[in-house]
Formats: C-alpha cells, sequence, structure tokens
C-alpha cells in the first residue's frame, strides 16, 4: 500500500479538513477497524452512492488518512494512523504554546514580571 503522498509533508489542514465531515469520519472508523475495505464495501448497507463514496475517499487519501491499493478490478482502502499521530503531536505543540503563553500572562497579572 502507498503511503503519504510523495508531494508533501505533514499538513495539519487537510487533516483537519478531512477529519472534519461526518462521513468522513464514519468511513475512517470503519476502515480503522483494520481490515482494508473496498468502494463496495464500505457503500453497502448505507444510504451513500459508491460516487459518493469515492468522493470522501479521495479526500480522506489525499490527506494520507487512507491509502488505496489494486486488487483486481477494485481498489481496496486501508487507514493510515501515522496523520492523526502527526495531529496529536501538532496539538500538543499549539497546546504547550498556550500553556506558556497563559503562564506569562498570569505572571504579569500577578507581579507585573514578564
Amino acid at each position: 500500500m502507498s503511503r503519504l503522498p510523495a508531494h508533501s509533508e505533514f499538513d495539519p489542514a487537510a487533516v483537519f479538513a478531512a477529519l472534519g465531515d461526518p462521513t468522513r469520519l464514519s468511513l475512517l472508523a470503519r476502515l480503522s477497524e483494520g481490515e482494508p475495505r473496498s468502494i463496495s464495501a464500505l457503500s453497502a448497507d448505507t444510504a451513500m452512492t459508491r460516487q459518493a463514496v469515492t468522493k470522501h475517499l479521495r479526500v480522506l487519501e489525499g490527506s494520507g488518512l487512507v491509502t488505496s491499493q489494486r486488487a483486481g478490478r477494485e481498489s481496496l482502502y486501508a487507514f493510515q494512523a501515522e496523520p492523526l499521530i502527526a495531529a496529536r503531536a501538532y496539538l500538543d505543540r499549539v497546546s504547550g504554546q498556550w500553556d506558556d503563553a497563559l503562564d506569562r500572562l498570569k505572571r504579569f497579572v500577578e507581579d507585573g514580571t514578564s
């Protein structure tokens, strides 16, 4: 299976945008169960058309959250955890920056020091 697109590094905006849609979250949850699935399998038992599933899978694949591999006449899609791990690390860094800024503000307000 392919890895993250060769042309890009981790792109937090693409990952968060891909995760920002309930349909894509649902597809990702099904794929995160560990079994690669075809578009037919992902659209079965849902009201979504194969075309709608394909559209959402392209967004997920573009963000690196899923990869595809040809299996005969179908493509199998698989979950990739690396972008979520990178997103978590990104959010941890941003959270740390905010914690530091709030600590500096608190010290400034309480003591008048920076």
